[in-house]
């Protein structure tokens, strides 16, 4: 079952790779972005659309160890608590 779900997964990301690619191959114009005060140079979208595509990756990967320290804390709490009712006889 991880075996398909990888492939799934793999497929979905080389799908909206796929798409990126012809979306800035079909958008070479330069545009500068605005952000408040701040405006940055003239890139070709697609550029700008590969570096926010990779940043999303970084910060998505970065993101699943940081979660996941979190849950074994949730977890050995739920199962002391499991315990504790498990003493009781109803």
């Amino acid at each position: 079952m991880k075996a398909l779900t990888n492939l799934i997964t793999a497929i979905i990301i080389a799908f909206w790779l796929g798409a990126i690619a012809i979306f800035s191959i079909q958008n070479i114009t330069a545009i500068s972005l605005q952000f408040l005060a701040w405006e940055s140079i003239k890139i070709p979208v697609g550029i700008l659309l590969s570096f926010s595509v990779a940043g999303g990756i970084i910060l998505g990967t970065l993101l699943v160890p940081l979660l996941r320290i979190s849950q074994p804390r949730r977890r050995k709490r739920s199962l002391r608590n499991n315990q504790e009712l498990d003493e009781f006889e109803f």
